[in-house]
């Protein structure tokens, strides 16, 4: 937390106005146009530095100051931290028109870095090349005693990342060659002190030890960053700075390089110089500077895994011990794509590696960069992968579903590799259910990802399964909460297996619930099993209904249920769909116990149906037994008023010999009084306070769907017709005036007329109503309580202008 003093210089600071800011820098430039800059000055600076990066849009000096820094920044009397903050506000007010700095002739290591980090900040690429090429210069040369080249490595990893082909193919083999020695020759001996001067220094330097391993013996090999040392040689700097940049140098210039006159004429020499280097080591010396490269950082990074299984005996040894060994296993992975000379001794190793921690949680991470290269080269080796395949997606989810950090890893690695793992095995697609508890532990970071994921998981094997997962996601969450709480032993409970458990916790174990969540905690795919076993533990787990964690999850699963029916609808064939639809129905009744996501679901649902019946317009007949049962339950209507809305629709719009050949005038019949006696239900008279409040889009579909079927089997056009008729009175009730606004009876009393003006032209309503299965709809159902055609309202003006029923 900032305090209030900082708080406020802050505020002074991004308030500043141009003219103060002027009136301050003239302050500033008095100060260092003095003989020697000292505290004041400094303290100048930093101010200066803090208003000018304190703001959000960029500030301004006057050509004056900004030449002033520059002359200040070069100048080699100046005291370093004078130096830095100069350098440091020349930067924050990059692009600077006024800049005219060169790196081209400075020596000194330290000042062409702070130069340099000007210089790459005004972002022109001109820049960049020609402080590359400055970098690169001063490194091939011989510096100075006292200067160090340890300044300079920094700059190059950002040139390299801003612009990679600033450097020539020439300039790339002259960094190759330091970093191969930089890697694989430091020293091994401990640094000097450097002595203090002080009263009691002692002029007799004491001479340094070997350099330890993070176990504290001492070190054998040559030196890494996992070598320990109370004080570092200058190469010892150098190998740990090589190090953290090797991963993006090959990345950018360990392949194929630039072409020059001569790679030409020694490509065969190389080819049988690597043949030799595979069993020789000692010939290094022989090979051109990037295959040596590759070498010694192979060899660097096998000699890391071997030092990350010492016992650290500090916490952040062991720390950077796994870090190092994540960063070890993918440099591999990226020498062996360049060189596939190196995978067989590369598989054996890593191998090894992960029999040696797979059963260790505190090295899940670096699993991930092992499946990879087995992922990559495993059938170039000859190795069978699926057993690292499997521990990877069956135990580390399972076990560190709740490790924010790597489920994004994990899960980023599975998008990553998504398409191969779906071509190479099929433990990928069998373990979605543990993949899925990344996400409901996790929702909100991982949305974005599982948006991608989701189309690689998804199948005709896979997509009931997955469709039922998804709609219990919210469950999921609350499951692993009480899985999370039951291995707490101040939370553990005793169950009793003969007293029904009143607690989530005291379920958890309980013979009553235990397969349940065994089931709903699955780790691979399980299509055998019966999700209806869940509907007493969905219940159970209701009082974590409001939880944080879960209603996050809840909120996801709208997203995923769209992406889910729309990668659905380009495989799925018809008894898929019909299974689906089925489902849907059946699902639709059967959702955690939160309202806002029970209301999301069923509006997803009711228009993924209606894409559905689209694709498959026939499991409006193959389905009647269950669109009966649903359509005919009238509380329906209140408990999921959207889906059974859709689902009326469907059977108007879809109930017809245009769609189905097989769809018959007793079907028809059939639909039409379940949905008779469903209107009926709905618009029945009933004392004042008995009056259920039903939405008017379901009455106007009901009663628009009832005038289709009776459209396409007219014997039925006089009992829908005087079911119309009677709408008015049905309106004009007290008991229906009090339940129903204005605006709500005036559109249920248009509908029904323009309705039964259509049906006073039974030939017409026929043609409105059975159009042919090619016609083209400029709008697909947008609204469901607005879907006739525009015939219907031209033929209502036609007979009755103004809306209303004759009497009688």
């Amino acid at each position: 937390m900032f305090s209030a003093a900082a708080e406020s210089f802050l505020r002074q600071a991004r308030e500043a106005q141009p003219e103060e800011l002027q009136r301050f820098a003239a302050r500033v430039a008095a100060q260092l146009q003095g003989p020697e800059p000292g505290p004041e000055a400094a303290a100048c600076l930093q101010r200066l530095h803090l208003v000018v990066a304190a703001s959000k849009y960029p500030r301004r000096l006057d050509g004056e100051i900004v030449g002033l820094l520059q002359k200040v920044l070069c100048s080699p009397k100046c005291p370093e931290q004078i130096q830095l903050l100069c350098a440091a506000i020349l930067r924050e007010m990059s692009p600077c028109n006024d800049l005219s700095l060169s790196c081209e002739n400075i020596q000194d290591p330290k000042l062409l870095s702070l130069v340099s980090s000007v210089l790459l900040a005004q972002g022109d690429k001109a820049e960049v090349a020609a402080v590359g090429q400055r970098v690169v210069k001063v490194l091939e040369g011989r510096l100075p005693e006292g200067q160090s080249s340890r300044y300079l490595l920094p700059i190059l990893s950002n040139v390299i990342s801003l612009s990679p082909e600033a450097l020539t193919e020439e300039q790339t083999n002259v960094v190759s060659k330091k970093m191969a020695d930089w890697l694989r020759y430091a020293s091994i001996q401990q640094g000097v002190a450097q002595p203090s001067g002080g009263f009691f220094s002692n002029p007799r330097t004491r001479q340094p030890g070997p350099v330890t391993e993070v176990d504290g013996a001492i070190a054998t090999d040559f030196f890494t960053v996992l070598s320990l040392a109370q004080h570092y040689t200058e190469d010892q700097w150098l190998n740990i700075q090589a190090f953290s940049m090797l991963r993006k140098w090959l990345l950018c210039y360990g392949g194929k390089g630039l072409n020059t006159p001569s790679s030409g004429s020694r490509s065969e020499m190389d080819k049988s110089v690597m043949s030799m280097v595979s069993t020789a080591s000692t010939s290094s010396h022989l090979l051109p500077p990037k295959e040596r490269l590759r070498e010694k950082a192979f060899e660097y990074c096998q000699r890391l895994i071997e030092q990350s299984n010492r016992q650290a005996l500090k916490k952040a040894d062991g720390d950077l011990q796994k870090a190092c060994l994540i960063e070890a296993v993918t440099i591999m992975d990226i020498i062996c794509k360049q060189d596939s000379s190196y995978v067989y001794r590369a598989a054996a190793f890593l191998k090894v590696l992960h029999s040696r921690i797979s059963s260790d949680a505190t090295y899940a991470r670096a699993l991930l960069p092992i499946a990879q290269f087995f992922l990559n080269h495993g059938e170039m080796a000859a190795v069978d992968s699926d057993a690292i395949y499997k521990h990877l997606f069956t135990d580390i989810p399972a076990q560190l579903f709740h490790n924010a950090s790597l489920a994004f890893e994990f899960v980023l690695f599975c998008k990553e590799n998504c398409r191969l793992f779906t071509e190479t095995s099929s433990i990928f697609r069998q373990s979605f259910p543990n993949l899925f508890k990344f996400l409901a532990w996790n929702s909100p970071p991982l949305i974005s990802e599982f948006v991608d994921l989701l189309p690689f998981l998804l199948d005709a094997g896979t997509a009931i399964e997955i469709f039922h997962l998804l709609l219990d996601l919210p469950c999921l969450t609350a499951a692993l909460d009480v899985q999370m709480r039951s291995t707490s032993a101040s939370e553990r409970a005793s169950s009793d297996p003969t007293v029904k458990p009143a607690t989530c916790l005291e379920a958890f174990r309980h013979p009553l619930y235990k397969s349940a969540f065994q089931y709903l905690l699955r780790i691979e795919s399980a299509p055998e099993e019966s999700p209806e076993r869940l509907i007493p533990l969905r219940q159970l787990l209701g009082s974590l209904a409001s939880s944080p964690r879960v209603v996050q999850c809840a909120d996801t699963v709208p997203v995923l249920l769209e992406l889910f029916f729309s990668v659905v609808a380009e495989f799925a064939d018809g008894p898929l769909i019909n299974q689906l639809v089925v489902l849907l129905l059946q699902r639709s009744d059967q959702l955690y116990d939160i309202p806002a996501f029970k209301d999301d679901v069923h509006r997803v649902l009711s228009s993924q149906l209606v894409m559905l019946c689209k694709l498959h317009p026939a499991l409006i007949v193959e389905l009647s037994k269950e669109l009966l049962e649903f359509s005919g339950t009238v509380s329906n209507i209140q408990n999921k008023e959207a889906v059974f809305t859709h689902v009326v629709w469907a059977i108007g719009e879809y109930m017809s010999v245009s769609y189905d050949k097989r769809c018959t005038v007793e079907q028809i019949n059939r639909f039409f009084e379940t949905l008779e006696a469903v209107l009926f239900e709905v618009t029945q008279v009933r004392p004042l306070a008995s009056i259920p409040s039903y939405a008017p889009r379901a009455i106007t579909v009901l009663m628009t769907a009832l005038t289709k079927l009776a459209a396409r089997s007219q014997d039925l056009i006089p009992r829908v017709s005087l079911f119309l008729a009677k709408m008015r009175t049905f309106l004009q009730s007290p008991a229906v005036t009090s339940v129903y606004c204005e605006e709500d009876r005036e559109e249920i009393l248009t509908r029904a007329t323009e309705l039964m003006n259509l049906l006073k032209m039974p030939s017409v309503a026929q043609f409105v109503f059975t159009p042919s299965v090619d016609a083209s709809r400029s709008r697909f159902q947008k609204e469901v309580n607005d879907t006739l055609p525009s015939a219907l309202r031209i033929v209502t003006r036609l007979l009755e202008p103004a809306p209303g029923f004759a009497s009688g």
